[in-house]
């Protein structure tokens, strides 16, 4: 069989460009050894959202009482039902959209006979150009060998049927915060420890100071400048000292790309191992795809939850004297106080009448770094957003207020 474009992978990556290109015309054959969507659809992104979103109604429901209204009552199995059925809907939509844009999809696992010929199952695949978008496996710890039972990494944690009562999450990025909080949200003891200064390392410093208030008030402990020094009988011992004895072990330490190699092939996605988020991906394959560029550096990052974390561009240890910083409370924004969601600030970067870093920790924070975003990478003065009428009362107008005390 005989195709231009062989695409290894059914993330983001793979099917966007296999989508754009058999919408050209081109003919394009791609291979997925298990289901179409990838990490973000069947292992990341939206099973994590899904059992996210649960808890936080479970945990809004279990502050009832205060208003005089008694509930009680968890099936964590009908949590996890839930996401599966959420899942099984978004696969379901994209395997047709990319059934109608032409593409042949090869439920196989592929290997790479040379820089024309793709095998999978018994069959030869002839083609022009092979596109490896294989993904990425979640990052081992060293001594923290995956077992599936003690020690879990991202993928084991979504088979989980039962809570814990005691959980040790490794490392605080986007997963380790996330679980923390769904685990939180729960009722579950939650513990973190961090090799880093401080949770979020990635994130504004002012970000990930008020993280670790948030969490120290939510009763989420963690440990800075500290890891796991030994583990003997499932008792913990962190190089400070300090002797845990959790259900389990989450290991968050992000995920390493599982590229193929072959000659004229070409690296998308996560297996390029840039930037390893679905967005980031899907632009690349259109650049790919379509010839369209984009900023690399101005890839926007979120993690979900109450409140929702978002950044993009400089950060403030990225800066020197010559730029200004501005920040404004949530507690300033009347909408804030309706959502009983006043925890939070937006922090803004500027130098010479421009934005160049935007760092928010708010309800509605994926939504609102957008904004901020397109007046980054457009370069829209802050004296042209002033003349903008938001709305009363929102988040956005926060953005308003902002850039009027500059």
């Amino acid at each position: 069989m005989e195709f231009e474009y062989g695409i290894i992978g059914g993330g983001p990556a793979g099917y966007t460009a296999g989508m754009y290109l058999a919408k050209q015309g081109h003919a394009v054959v791609l291979f997925e050894k298990d289901k179409l969507g990838g990490t973000c659809l069947n292992k990341g992104c939206i099973p994590t959202k899904s059992i996210l979103h649960s808890s936080e109604i479970y945990s809004s429901l279990r502050s009832l009482k205060e208003y005089g209204i008694e509930y009680s009552g968890l099936s964590f199995e009908k949590v996890v039902e839930k996401k599966n059925q959420t899942v099984e809907k978004i696969r379901k939509t994209l395997e047709l959209a990319v059934k109608n844009a032409g593409v042949k999809t090869i439920y196989e696992e592929a290997h790479i006979k040379d820089k024309n010929t793709i095998i999978a199952g018994e069959e030869e695949y002839n083609v022009g150009k092979i596109i490896i978008a294989s993904g990425a496996q979640p990052r081992e710890v060293p001594g923290l060998k995956f077992d599936g039972e003690f020690i879990l990494n991202s993928d084991d944690i979504l088979n989980l049927r039962e809570l814990p009562k005691t959980v040790l999450i490794v490392g605080s990025g986007a997963i380790g915060i996330e679980w923390a909080r769904i685990f939180s949200n729960f009722g579950v003891n939650v513990i973190i420890t961090e090799i880093a200064e401080h949770l979020i390392p990635t994130a504004d410093v002012e970000v990930s100071k008020r993280i670790e208030r948030i969490f120290k008030q939510k009763g989420i402990k963690f440990y800075l400048n500290d890891c796991i020094e030994s583990i003997t009988d499932k008792t913990v011992m962190l190089k400070n000292g300090v002797q845990l004895s959790p259900d389990f072990v989450l290991v968050a330490a992000g995920r390493v790309s599982t590229p193929m190699t072959c000659d004229n092939s070409e690296l998308l996605g996560d297996a390029c191992g840039e930037i390893q988020l679905a967005h980031y991906a899907i632009h690349q394959a259109k650049e790919y795809a379509l010839n369209i560029p984009f900023n690399k550096k101005l890839t926007p990052f979120v993690i979900y939850g109450e409140p929702e974390i978002a950044w993009v561009g400089l950060r403030e240890q990225d800066i020197d004297e010559s730029y200004q910083k501005i920040m404004l409370p949530m507690s300033a924004l009347g909408k804030s106080w309706c959502d009983d969601a006043t925890e939070g600030f937006i922090k803004l970067i500027t130098k010479n009448g421009l934005i160049h870093g935007a760092h928010i920790v708010s309800k509605e924070a994926s939504s609102l770094i957008h904004t901020l975003l397109l007046a980054i990478q457009k370069q829209i003065k802050t004296e042209d957003l002033k003349e903008i009428c938001f709305a009363h009362p929102t988040y956005a107008e926060g953005l308003f207020e902002l850039v009027n005390r500059i």
